[in-house]
């Protein structure tokens, strides 16, 4: 506690002198003792500090403080920013961004050490892994020097390089150095695909069968002056013109082709899926159209014969009620012929098939009466004669037509005319043949008629109609 509050006013004066720096975009300068924690903050780090993510753009961040450069992405001008920095068309930076433009650094993936090992492995793409130590002398060198070549920065996003950093004093980058069986500091690491060793002598076809593994094919070291230092700019920008890249390209570039076809294949075999699943889908509907459509035959076939069925009862139901009616009450509703004595009224019937009926019947007939004579006339009934009165019987008739629901020309089977001039007599209950004009007599015509043309009449389509 003591001393921080001793250092509190460095801690202040540095924090002022290095935001002036990174405000003229000029790099710190190299002060000796520099990685001692003298200026400690009073208050502990945040607890995203566990965050691989939050962590690895910290330490971008202060990489652009400490070297007064930005990432190539930050730096490109819009005019020549394309879609994705990985995909710029790279040619002199120094010529394409100016004399005066600020300094670049690579542009770093944020992630964990892992997640970067996932992507190279997903992307078919080389991964430079760069690990610093704050508390190296060389690092700072390492840093103003190699990470800011444009040579270097712009070889790296020509290829696509997936780039990843961090300082061993955080867990991730310590795991990482763990991993590469770091021993000092600079360090840069090259990982890409590449086949199993045990097929790395093979023919073409095995090698293509193995499965790749993520393979590290180059480790580099230490400081990075003088120029031929391990980690020097033209030392890690020769190593990858003239070893890396002629050994990984050919195999990477063949890893992407068939990720390709695979691809292709993969798209190919969705459009068939697709094509057959749609296919399948119309085969369905198509089932399923035919079922409901035989369902509805069914049903329509169904209640066909089920109406068919009723009316066929109903008709039977009806003509046993009108034989019955025939065979008890008609008797007794036919006129009786009267002698001429009696001034009957004389009534000629003309049937359908010529003949023709003379009749002398009482002038208190009734119509009643005159469809009766007819009707014995067609149907013939012989019972004996019920004692009941005749006005029963008449009622019994209009009950009976009325009951069965049909037309009175269908219930009778016929239908009576006057001759000249044409009328119908249709029949009515206790009608007299003197109330429609036929107190002197006259000429009847009986013309049939059936159940079919009835229909007819009511739009139903039958043989006839046809």
């Amino acid at each position: 506690m003591l001393s921080s509050i001793l250092t509190f006013p460095f801690h202040v004066l540095a924090s002022v002198i290095r935001f002036i720096f990174h405000t003229l975009r000029i790099p710190l300068p190299r002060v000796p003792f520099s990685s001692l924690n003298f200026y400690r903050p009073l208050v502990s780090r945040p607890s995203s500090r566990s965050d691989p993510y939050t962590v690895s753009d910290r330490w971008v961040r202060s990489l652009e403080e400490e070297t007064g450069a930005s990432c190539f992405s930050r730096a490109t001008p819009a005019s020549d920013a394309g879609p994705s920095t990985s995909q710029l068309k790279t040619g002199d930076l120094r010529n394409r961004l100016g004399p005066s433009s600020p300094r670049l650094l690579p542009d770093f993936t944020l992630g964990s050490y892992d997640e970067i090992l996932r992507l190279c492995q997903s992307e078919i793409r080389i991964g430079c892994i760069i690990l610093v130590s704050s508390e190296h002398d060389d690092v700072p060198d390492f840093k103003r020097r190699t990470l800011t070549d444009p040579a270097f920065v712009e070889l790296l996003q020509k290829h696509r390089f997936i780039v990843w950093g961090g300082d061993v004093r955080e867990r991730e980058a310590w795991s990482a150095a763990q991993k590469l069986q770091t021993t000092t500091f600079p360090f840069v690491a090259f990982i890409a695909l590449q086949p199993p060793r045990s097929s790395a002598f093979m023919g073409t076809s095995s090698r293509s069968s193995s499965l790749p593994s993520l393979t590290i094919l180059s480790r580099h070291q230490g400081p990075a002056i003088p120029l031929t230092a391990p980690t020097s700019a033209r030392s890690l920008t020769n190593h990858i013109v003239l070893q890396l890249l002629p050994r990984v390209t050919p195999f990477l570039d063949s890893l992407r082709l068939a990720a390709a076809e695979r691809s292709r294949d993969r798209a190919l075999r969705e459009e068939q899926d697709a094509a057959f699943r749609e296919s399948a889908r119309r085969d369905r509907e198509k089932e399923a159209r035919r079922i409901e459509e035989a369902r509805r035959t069914a049903e329509f076939e169904k209640a066909a014969m089920e109406r068919q069925r009723a009316a066929d009862e109903a008709h039977t139901r009806i003509s046993d009620a009108r034989n019955h009616w025939r065979r008890e009450f008609r008797q007794l509703l036919v006129p009786l012929e009267e002698p001429p004595i009696v001034d009957p009224i004389r009534i000629t019937i003309r049937l359908p098939d010529g003949q023709r009926l003379i009749r002398l019947v009482p002038r208190n007939s009734t119509v009643t009466s005159l469809y009766c004579l007819v009707d014995a006339h067609f149907t013939p009934a012989n019972v004996a004669e019920p004692e009941i009165d005749a006005s029963y019987a008449e009622n019994n008739l209009r009950e009976l037509i009325l009951s069965s629901g049909q037309p009175v020309e269908v219930w009778w089977g016929f239908s009576l005319f006057t001759a000249y001039p044409r009328q119908a007599i249709p029949w009515k209950s206790a009608v007299r043949l003197t109330d429609i004009g036929l107190e002197n007599g006259g000429q009847i015509v009986v013309e049939m008629v059936c159940e079919e043309e009835e229909k007819d009449e009511d739009g139903y389509d039958t043989e006839k109609s046809e």
